[in-house]
């Protein structure tokens, strides 16, 4: 009888083994690329998801940069215009500086950058200080140029802001036209109200354009009108205080909606409202309030 050639089995045993992974292993592979598990399918749409959504977070993070770096020139603007004093600058401390490379960082680092930071914030307060001096001094020595920086509606939100200055498409002639006011929607009978102290230097009654109108000097080249009212309360020649009723909103021929139409001037520049108005309200309405003039491309006067 002859022996079982072990050798020649152990050969033909691996070559049955490699055969079958390797049939396995194409099958495995033909089937992952062709068929798709419910779980693959779903990875792969939220991955889909999330690569268009990236696009629109990458959108958002440039608008949003543009709007702050939009609100930083305004915030100078109105300090300088206001205040007719250099805008403080402040030194941000990013959040990287304080993380970056954490575990690497000694107890030496944490007590120097600690004392440091602590120093800049002192100096800051310090600087912060002397501009509040400086404007009171100001304030001091040329009370009249205090700006009207009252509301002259109360109780009014955000959303019932209009247009602000700027070209805007006029609802009559349908074209853009100068707007040199900030638009208020407010109901009709509404009291309206001096922004700050002064005198009433003129009272025009009219039912086309702008309407009735009070114009109030506040001295120093300040000037406020109040258009479309509907009951004019304010005397011409008569002295006005801050907050004091002048009249009511009204409607003319011309608007469809009633509202008050508010112009702020300086030396007869047209001058933005809304940057007279961050007094009155708090930043979050303030900033929402900016956002809607400016993005207001259509006039309701």
């Amino acid at each position: 009888m002859r022996k079982p050639d072990f050798r020649a089995l152990a050969g033909s045993a691996a070559r049955y083994i490699i055969a079958s992974a390797s049939m396995a292993i194409v099958l495995y592979l033909i089937f992952a690329l062709v068929f798709s598990s419910q779980e693959e399918k779903l990875l792969q749409k939220e991955n889909r998801l999330y690569s268009a959504r990236y696009k629109e977070m990458r959108a958002q993070e440039k608008l949003i940069g543009d709007v702050i770096d939009g609100l930083l020139v305004r915030d100078d603007a109105i300090y300088r215009t206001l205040f007719e004093a250099v805008p403080p600058k402040i030194d941000a401390v990013t959040a990287a500086e304080l993380i970056a490379d954490s575990d690497s960082l000694s107890e030496s680092f944490y007590l120097t950058s600690a004392a440091t930071k602590s120093g800049s914030l002192m100096r800051m307060a310090s600087n912060v200080d002397r501009d509040w001096e400086e404007i009171f001094r100001i304030l001091n020595e040329k009370r009249e140029a205090v700006p009207p920086l009252s509301m002259p509606l109360k109780g009014i939100s955000y959303v019932q802001t209009g247009a602000s200055t700027g070209l805007r498409h006029n609802p009559v002639y349908k074209v853009e036209v100068p707007h040199n006011g900030l638009d208020l929607v407010a109901p009709q009978g509404a009291p309206v109200y001096a922004s700050a102290d002064g005198v009433v230097t003129k009272v025009t009654s009219s039912r086309k354009g702008l309407g009735n109108t009070v114009t109030i000097d506040h001295r120093n080249g300040y000037i406020t009108k109040y258009c479309l009212l509907g009951e004019v309360n304010a005397v011409q020649g008569r002295s006005v205080k801050r907050g004091q009723k002048i009249g009511t909103v009204g409607i003319s021929t011309s608007v469809a909606a009633p509202h008050l139409h508010y112009e702020v001037l300086r030396d007869t520049v047209v001058l933005d409202p809304v940057n007279y108005l961050f007094a009155s309200l708090s930043p979050e309405e303030y900033a929402r309030m900016m956002m809607i003039s400016v993005n207001t491309s259509q006039s309701m006067d």
